[in-house]
């Protein structure tokens, strides 16, 4: 099997945090590392940075102090690019603009031989124009890590036209070498893990626009129900509004405008304040007072329904009545194909298809109407989300929230619109990693792995659609196209070719 040996020398171009952690991962596996820096001030700050991560390590009994000195005494400071020429592999991770990595390669290529691989880090800008101006651009690839580097363990391997497929291989075995998990991924705006991700920023941004919730709102529901790490508003102030808005736009400006990744003014004027979340002390949350920030709301306590009527499988929602079940609360069961719904106490309560709740109504010819939002798992949840629909009475809501509170779920009201929040957060990723594989971009196995390993979602994107149903995904985004009239939520061929087939992805 191809891969870097522990004799041969790697180089890293960029002292930041970014590239330091490169380093340290690379001297863990034994190999001699060149860490370059055009201000040799950068490498030492580089080099002090990770013998403090490296620290308490050692202080947490993860590390020796032995092991620490081993691993610093291989990475090895240097400020001239010809002592990089012996090397075998050298990675940049430098400022993200095409004409310095375009020339920076250039001149190593001058200095080193045919055979040294070379690899950029960029995380947005096509492999395919970096490696353009080499004579010999089969020999770069990219290898993009995920800060911080030494922890998160995918490493993307990412192919352009020109890029030799032995050399992605070299690059791949020896990812997994490094303790890494590789995926392959064709160069294409955003490669994996920034294209699909995108909605979970898009969507989150959208419901706050629409007034439906509020930032605590939104991100403790994308917390508790989907079972994501963090809130989307949470995870942008924690990237930076610069940094997270910049790859946004670089997105919507490499595919042509594509409503999909449109950025948003409210993030926008967070960038333009200089609002950029932890970094600068504030964002959507103020840092300097995060004890006075205010939590989700609770609805007071309401009666526990006396009848409830459970009509047709209700799908991944059919825990909720496992729950009830348990409780002995009187439960009867209707069959049906078409009205899936639970009925209590009069009041129709159905899970969002992608409809608001009052369209709901209307076409169903009903007025109580409540919905509720998507769960990851609906048998743990301890929230759920609710809305209703205009027609709908606040005594028709407060038999809701009973039903919910007696099976001790706390219950939050949002303003109704169509799709809520988890759902259509959840059905965006998906469609977005359905295109990925329809244009051939990755295949379904590695971007589940992407998005678990690098952004640590709850469960991959075609994993999740097998287990919500490809055709409740589809219903979704069909409704949320027609109550908006956006192409941003037309749904991927691939998707549309599966509900048409009635057949799942089968994610592993």
């Amino acid at each position: 099997m191809s891969q870097l040996q522990p004799s041969d020398t790697v180089a890293i171009i960029g002292a930041g945090t970014m590239g330091a952690g490169i380093a340290q991962v690379a001297a863990n596996a034994g190999h001699q590392v060149y860490l370059f820096d055009i201000n040799p001030d950068a490498v030492e700050q580089g080099i002090n940075f990770l013998k403090n991560g490296l620290a308490k390590q050692v202080k947490r009994g993860k590390m020796t102090d032995e092991e620490v000195e081993a691993i610093i005494g291989r990475i090895l400071p240097c400020s001239d690019l010809s002592d990089l020429k012996d090397s075998k592999l050298i990675i940049e991770a430098i400022v993200e603009k095409l004409e310095i990595k375009q020339s920076l390669f250039s001149d190593l290529e001058e200095i080193c031989d045919d055979e040294t691989i070379f690899a950029t880090n960029t995380s947005s800008i096509s492999i395919t124009s970096i490696a353009s101006k080499l004579k010999k651009p089969e020999r770069l690839v990219g290898m993009h890590f995920f800060n911080p580097a030494p922890i998160l363990k995918l490493v993307e391997i990412v192919s352009g036209l020109a890029s030799d497929k032995s050399v992605l291989e070299k690059i791949y075995n020896t990812a997994q070498n490094w303790g890494k998990t590789p995926v392959y991924v064709k160069s294409t705006p955003g490669f994996i893990v920034n294209r699909v991700a995108r909605p979970f920023y898009a969507e989150a941004l959208r419901v706050l626009d629409e007034g439906a919730a509020d930032v605590i709102t939104i991100d403790s529901t994308l917390k508790e129900l989907g079972g994501f790490r963090m809130g989307s508003f949470e995870l942008m102030d924690l990237i930076g509004h610069d940094v997270n808005y910049a790859v946004t736009e670089s997105v919507f400006n490499a595919f042509y405008h594509d409503g999909r990744f449109k950025p948003s003014l409210s993030q926008l004027e967070l960038v333009n304040a200089g609002f950029l979340g932890r970094k600068s002390g504030r964002g959507f949350y103020n840092y300097n007072n995060i004890k006075d920030q205010a939590s989700i709301k609770n609805e007071p306590s309401f009666p526990a329904p006396k009848k409830i009527t459970v009509y047709g499988d209700l799908g991944v929602a059919e825990k909720l009545i496992d729950r009830a079940m348990e409780l002995k609360l009187d439960i009867i069961r209707r069959p049906s194909e078409l009205n899936r719904s639970i009925v209590i106490d009069g009041v129709n309560l159905y899970m969002t298809n992608g409809c608001a709740a009052t369209e709901k109504a209307a076409n169903s010819n009903l007025r109580e109407v409540v919905l509720f939002d998507l769960a990851l798992d609906y048998s743990k949840t301890k929230r759920i989300i609710l809305t209703k629909a205009e027609q709908t009475s606040l005594s028709s809501l407060k038999v809701i929230i009973g039903f919910f509170q007696s099976l001790g779920i706390d219950v939050t009201i949002i303003k109704d619109i169509p799709g809520m929040i988890v759902s259509r957060t959840v059905s965006m990723i998906i469609n977005e990693a359905a295109d990925t594989v329809y244009y051939g971009v990755a295949t379904m196995d590695d971007i589940d792995l992407a998005m678990c390993k690098g952004v640590n979602y709850p469960i991959g994107p075609f994993s999740w659609a097998d287990k919500i149903g490809v055709k409740n995904i589809y219903v979704i985004l069909q409704n949320l196209l027609n109550s908006y009239g956006e192409d941003r939520y037309r749904p991927s061929p691939l998707l549309r070719q599966k509900f048409y087939a009635n057949t799942p992805f089968n994610a592993n």
